[in-house]
């Protein structure tokens, strides 16, 4: 997990890494999202529809069109939170970096769901062709079994993102309980004032003889002789 300030991202003001960025766990699974995503609905739009325009999953058009809307909407989502994640080391407030955490967590942990769905329906869907038809015989059948695998890709991918997000907010939870950063310079100057001096102090001489004074003793008066 990323270290650093509020939400697992660096404090902000930071130098920006890109190297870094790129290896980051998080920006693969949510690359290979965005891929899955773009496969996954575009496997349908192409072949997905047979020349009388009839899905070719069970002649059931509502899962041509669960596949698409969810894949379409993956696709879109999987950007707007990759340019989140390049300016959320940049945002400095708090609270706005709570409403990106909470957001990707409800986006990643749906969409996982949706995906799920998607994967169970298309299947479901695909085995319901008619038994006449034979694999090899089937019209985009190789799109169909695409569109099936990388919705299952797609449930491991999204699942790892709810996994991130989930720390981050757990991140950013007890970093709101932590001790705030207290500059050294300003902790010394506001140190409290020395006390009053004790009775050991007190005792000690005030007084210390000038370095011209006679360290010698005082001489005693003697009466002029007559």
């Amino acid at each position: 997990m990323e270290q650093g300030g509020a939400y697992g991202a660096g404090k902000s003001g930071e130098e920006f890494n890109s190297v870094d960025f790129i290896k980051r766990p998080k920006t693969i699974l949510r690359f290979l999202s965005w891929i899955f995503s773009l496969i996954e609905f575009a496997c349908i739009v192409s072949e997905g529809y047979d020349k009388t325009n009839g899905c070719i999953f069970g002649w059931d058009q509502s899962a041509c069109h669960y596949g698409v809307a969810v894949g379409v909407m993956a696709f879109i989502i999987a950007i707007v939170f990759f340019i989140f994640d390049l300016i959320f080391p940049s945002i400095s407030s708090a609270s706005k970096r709570k409403k990106i955490v909470i957001a990707d967590l409800i986006c990643s942990g749906l969409w996982t769901f949706l995906f799920f769905v998607a994967f169970c329906y298309l299947t479901n869907s695909w085995r319901g062709r008619l038994d006449s038809d034979t694999a090899e015989g089937l019209y985009g059948a190789d799109n169909a079994r695409a569109a099936i695998t990388f919705s299952f890709f797609s449930i491991g991918t999204w699942a790892g993102l709810t996994f991130y997000a989930i720390q981050a907010y757990r991140q950013g939870t007890l970093s709101a309980f932590a001790p705030s950063y207290q500059d050294p310079m300003y902790s010394e100057s506001s140190a409290p004032y020395k006390s009053f001096p004790g009775a050991a102090e007190l005792t000690s001489p005030p007084y210390q003889q000038g370095p011209f004074t006679d360290e010698g003793s005082a001489p005693t008066y003697q009466p002029p002789t007559y």
